[in-house]
């Protein structure tokens, strides 16, 4: 008996040292996510936001987005802000990535959507902007500076991040092909007109400029480059219709 009760006790006095242990790592514990958590609260507070990639929204505006709610003076909660949970989208972005520069400053990278061209939907009274693959990725009331917007094709309803609901595959081909080429080569017109009968007419202020059909269309916007510059201030329409590898003159009518 005296066995077994030393037996109990010894069993006892173990137990109270693994939970006086325990008890003193859990305070511990306390304590030290207690600091962090003073250190996080009193140090790291948002005062710079150091913005890059944008190029639709100013770095003020970027800032006004980022910073928007009641807690978004501390830094370490707007990083993990964006970094796991789901915070509404900012038109025509496509992604911001947010990292600490130190303690005291915010760097955000922005991933605006890729845009080369827009259509008016007279059914929600927005524009329908898409990008290089012709995917609606944006519907607004709001023109964007050097997008071109669309003028002839009719559609009467999209389907965002869904791709241009234009039942004539070689249309929509030209229409792509047009809009990249004119990105690539950083010439975007004010407006891109499609004829009944396909052709494709571009106006940059007071210059019309006549493309015509499929026929070598990205080699015929290759040259514009060239030419617009020399153009500049001047009136008139430049055909580019029946430019051909063999037939390469370009003649501009130039309105008097």
């Amino acid at each position: 008996m005296d066995q077994d009760r030393k037996e109990r006790v010894t069993k006892k006095r173990h137990r109270r040292r693994r939970q006086g242990l325990l008890l003193r790592i859990i305070c511990i514990m306390v304590l030290l996510i207690g600091i962090l958590f003073l250190i996080i609260y009193n140090v790291f507070t948002v005062k710079e936001v150091i913005v890059k990639g944008n190029k639709h929204y100013t770095d003020e505006q970027i800032e006004k987005f980022v910073l928007n709610d009641e807690y978004s003076w501390n830094s370490v909660y707007v990083m993990l802000k964006y970094q796991f949970w789901n915070v509404e989208a900012v038109p025509f972005v496509d992604e911001m990535e947010i990292t600490l520069k130190n303690p005291h400053t915010l760097n955000v990278h922005v991933y605006e959507k890729g845009l080369i061209g827009c259509l008016y939907i007279n059914s929600i009274g927005q524009y329908a902007y898409f990008d290089t693959d012709g995917f609606v990725v944006e519907t607004s009331k709001e023109v964007i500076e050097d997008v071109p917007q669309i003028e002839g094709l009719d559609c009467k309803k999209v389907v965002l991040y869904e791709k241009l609901p234009i039942d004539n595959e070689k249309i929509l081909k030209n229409l792509l092909a047009v809009t990249r080429a004119l990105k690539k080569e950083e010439i975007p017109p004010e407006r891109i007109h499609f004829g009944q009968a396909g052709d494709m007419t571009l106006y940059y202020k007071g210059i019309e400029v006549l493309l015509g059909g499929s026929d070598s269309l990205t080699k015929k916007i290759q040259r514009l480059p060239y030419i617009l510059p020399e153009l500049s201030g001047k009136t008139g329409t430049l055909h580019v219709e029946n430019w051909t590898e063999n037939t390469t003159d370009i003649i501009f009518d130039e309105t008097k």
